[in-house]
């Protein structure tokens, strides 16, 4: 979530929406809509995968979730918390860690500032090898 973002409404929880939610909360990491359709499934509930895709979309439009796309491209959500923070994420295994960064924030608003831009926002992803996978 980018430091001007505010939170929109809240999603209308719907059968299938707490589903989603159920099964991101099942994870710490960020997850593919595809693992997370076959966790639902596994768990015997039925949604469809676009509406999976859907309601993570809504979701992360709703600021519930974030999303990110991993070095392959692919769009991965999590749970996250609501304040400001950024990424350090295993490519290996997806391990996630939420950081901040004050200076990558000071740094934003330089660059910003020196080229004349105002109301300016952000993403920073970090990905590496964590400690387990290397």
């Amino acid at each position: 979530m980018t430091s001007t973002e505010q939170r929109r409404p809240a999603v209308r929880p719907t059968r299938q929406r707490r589903a989603v939610a159920a099964a991101l909360a099942g994870f710490d990491d960020f997850r593919s809509a595809q693992e997370i359709h076959d966790l639902i499934s596994r768990q015997g509930d039925s949604v469809g995968l676009a509406t999976v895709y859907r309601t993570l979309s809504a979701l992360a439009d709703a600021g519930e979730v974030d999303m990110l796309r991993n070095e392959d491209g692919e769009a991965i959500w999590r749970s996250c918390s609501d304040t400001h923070h950024h990424h350090l994420v295993c490519r290996t295994c997806g391990a996630t860690v939420e950081v901040e960064g004050p200076a990558v924030e000071r740094w934003t608003s330089s660059i910003a500032g020196e080229h004349g831009y105002a109301d300016i926002s952000h993403t920073l992803e970090i990905f590496g090898t964590c400690p387990a996978c290397r």
